[in-house]
């Protein structure tokens, strides 16, 4: 399984969000790909307010302040 990780360099809140993500990642087998949404304008413009965002095949899982509980529950179903 692929997750999607957007996020921008000097966001805290976005190293918070992958640290929590590494932790269910330590529960549930993933791979996690990293996205500076400052590389490209198109995903720049639909993440700027969001980030950090997880998404997977397509779909947002969660976004903002992550926590454990609700990606263990959307990751590992």
């Amino acid at each position: 399984m692929i997750i999607k990780f957007y996020s921008k360099p000097d966001c805290e809140l976005c190293v918070e969000g992958l640290h929590t993500l590494k932790i269910v990642q330590e529960d549930i087998d993933f791979t996690i790909e990293h996205y500076n949404i400052e590389e490209d304008d198109a995903v720049h413009e639909k993440y700027m307010l969001m980030i950090p965002v997880v998404e997977q095949d397509g779909e947002v899982i969660q976004y903002g302040q992550l926590d454990y509980a609700t990606l263990y529950e959307a990751l590992g179903d």
